[in-house]
């Protein structure tokens, strides 16, 4: 159960909102150098106080606040998630741009006008606080700015994420790009922000960073350990989910009018990878197979049985993994597809072999294997670029309907 005062009637352009639990020390202090702070900009504002099911005095005070001061609201949640308030607030709202702030104000409030002023311009579609990109001054202890560091290195080696800093307090989203992009976060907690920065570079979103002065709260309650646990399992489940392609990420960027060039190369950078990976595995056990059945048959027999069966399989592993496909529909097809595929690579390796045959009557069948590798090996690029562009292609009907929303 949740509960939440009614929205001004006008929209305004930002909406600020701090999630908050068990903070009854800290919150109306806050909400008063926020509202004072905002009063100078030139803009319209609210601020929302986002009450993840805190047990001590803090709803009273969040709404006490809201009664006092104008522009203040409240959304009061049973269940606790940073992730969990921000989605629920940002979803609901009707401002322009979105602000989330931690409650302690460790970042500098003079950071918000240069936050929020590229997404109001529609220059850029998200826009976050950095505590490490230059022209920052961060005031901390050293395990904080390791595992700070540490952990924006492990984003960019697992992810290959741009940005220099997820889990800074201080960020900003225009409404258009939280409306799509937030149906795909599954993270409630610390992770969320990791996870809407990566979707939202991998969608071919800007991102804007501003340099922030930061001083660290001593009496920040964050369990490091737990957290840095938890965003590990976030970083392997959102991993696995870009590199299987589950998530629809062609949709958002068409869907904000994005050009998505950086996105897509990283998605053909992925395909590649994967690709290879299906590839090696497939010669592996094309060359094995080749060996069995030439123990039986003729040379040119085992090819095509090996081909047959690797064939099969490749394609099958490319369609889920490489490209990903899911379900039942065009299964046969493209199986059809990869199989006239197939046909263009037997040629190219039956001519191989009979090149081979050609110049020695009778060639050692590991001979045979390394001739039939080499040539399976020059029709890799063939199978990709087909499966891409022929056999894993959108259909023209898809793209219509992406174009049109």
């Amino acid at each position: 159960m949740s509960a939440a005062e009614p929205l001004a009637e006008e929209a305004p352009l930002l909406d600020v909102v701090i999630p908050v639990h068990n903070e009854e020390a800290a919150l109306a202090d806050t909400v008063h150098r926020v509202t004072r702070h905002l009063e100078r900009l030139p803009w319209s504002w609210q601020v929302t106080v986002a009450d993840n099911a805190s047990t001590d005095a803090t709803p009273i005070i969040a709404r006490r606040l809201a009664r006092e001061l104008a522009g203040v609201r409240v959304v009061t949640m049973s269940e606790k998630g940073r992730g969990r308030a921000l989605k629920r607030v940002w979803s609901e709202s009707t401002a322009e741009v979105l602000v989330y702030m931690d409650v302690d104000l460790s970042t500098d409030l003079n950071a918000l006008l240069p936050l929020v002023a590229p997404l109001l311009s529609g220059h850029s579609d998200l826009a976050i606080g950095s505590r490490l990109t230059r022209g920052s001054s961060v005031v901390r202890g050293p395990k904080r700015e390791l595992v700070s560091r540490g952990y924006n290195v492990l984003l960019r080696s697992t992810l290959r994420a741009r940005f220099t800093d997820a889990q800074c307090g201080f960020k900003a989203i225009r409404r258009p790009a939280a409306q799509a992009l937030l149906p795909l976060v599954q993270d409630d907690t610390w992770f969320f922000d990791t996870e809407l920065l990566v979707l939202a570079e991998r969608s071919g979103l800007r991102i804007h960073e501003v340099p922030v002065d930061w001083v660290d709260d001593p009496d920040s309650r964050v369990d490091v350990l737990r957290t840095a646990l938890d965003d590990l399992r976030g970083i392997r489940r959102l991993g696995w989910s870009l590199l299987t392609g589950r998530l629809p990420l062609a949709t958002v960027s068409t869907e904000l009018g994005r050009t998505q060039s950086r996105a897509a190369a990283g998605r053909t950078g992925t395909q590649v990878a994967l690709f290879v990976c299906v590839g090696i595995a497939s010669t592996i056990a094309y060359a094995v197979l080749y060996l069995l059945f030439r123990q039986v048959t003729g040379g040119q027999v085992a090819n095509l049985l090996a081909l047959l069966v690797t064939a099969v399989g490749n394609t099958a592993a490319n369609r889920w993994l490489t490209f990903g496909v899911r379900g039942p529909q065009h299964l046969v097809r493209h199986q059809v597809q990869g199989l006239a595929v197939l046909g263009a690579g037997l040629a190219m390796t039956s001519g191989s072999l009979a090149v081979l045959h050609a110049w020695s009557a009778t060639p050692h069948p590991v001979v045979e294997v390394l001739v039939l590798t080499v040539a399976n090996l020059l029709v890799t690029l063939m199978r990709f670029l087909a499966m891409r562009l022929w056999i894993f292609r959108p259909s023209p009907a898809l793209v219509e309907e992406l174009s049109a929303g």
